[in-house]
């Protein structure tokens, strides 16, 4: 009889095994919006009772996937990190891919591949367009260790109003790439990329749409993001 059991190293069965069964990827897959949500919303995203939700919320805090924290009587839900972030999104980006859809087109579907939440950052056409717009000015630079911001690059986001100190003493990396399943192609990640699609809404250029994660740009709004990232 052949020996099936794991080899030394990374479990990456057990990471399938969480993220494959349908409940507890509805329940990822609503994470990725960037907000925290109850184990009652979670619930009904799953389409599972309340104690069903609880029981997957579990397996999926006791292996680092999602965090909780207390506010009053109700516990809210996130995805861990921005590890766990990208990894659904490449996973998406797989999926699409191999013709593994469960998409229902409509309405929504254009605008999501247009600009959308990719966990705390921006994904989609937009999201790849300030990737390589930052490229193609030199203003991030690829090295052996990741990806950073050139000195140019780093003048360039204080034009924006972005203080870079705070980013870099977290522990978050400060440029990240993140695989688009949309584009099939790099966006921005990482603590920079969350505080650009803060300083948008803040600027009041786009605006998250309730309930989704499309990000809806005002037409002026999106003017100014061409002007500043063009294309």
């Amino acid at each position: 009889m052949k020996d099936t059991r794991l080899k030394d190293g990374p479990d990456i069965a057990r990471i399938g095994s969480l993220i494959g069964d349908p409940a507890r990827a509805n329940m990822l897959t609503a994470l990725m919006s960037g907000k925290a949500l109850t184990a009652s919303e979670l619930a009904a995203e799953a389409g599972v009772s309340p104690s069903t939700a609880s029981a997957h919320l579990g397996k999926l805090e006791a292996a680092a996937l999602v965090s909780q924290r207390r506010q009053g009587r109700h516990r809210y839900f996130a995805l861990a990190d921005d590890d766990v972030g990208g990894l659904l999104e490449a996973l998406m980006g797989l999926a699409a891919r191999r013709g593994h859809t469960r998409t229902r087109t409509g309405p929504r579907e254009p605008a999501l591949r247009r600009a959308r939440v990719c966990y705390n950052h921006l994904a989609g056409e937009l999201g790849v367009q300030l990737y390589d717009s930052l490229r193609n000015r030199n203003f991030l630079v690829v090295a052996d260790d990741g990806i950073g911001l050139s000195p140019d690059g780093r003048e360039f986001i204080a034009t924006l109003g972005i203080d870079l100190a705070p980013l870099e003493g977290g522990r978050r990396p400060l440029c990240k790439t993140c695989l688009d399943w949309s584009a099939r192609r790099p966006h921005l990640a990482g603590a920079l990329g969350s505080a650009l699609l803060d300083r948008f809404q803040a600027l009041g250029w786009a605006a998250r749409q309730e309930g989704s994660r499309v990000v809806a740009f005002s037409k002026a709004g999106e003017t100014r993001f061409a002007e500043s990232f063009p294309p």
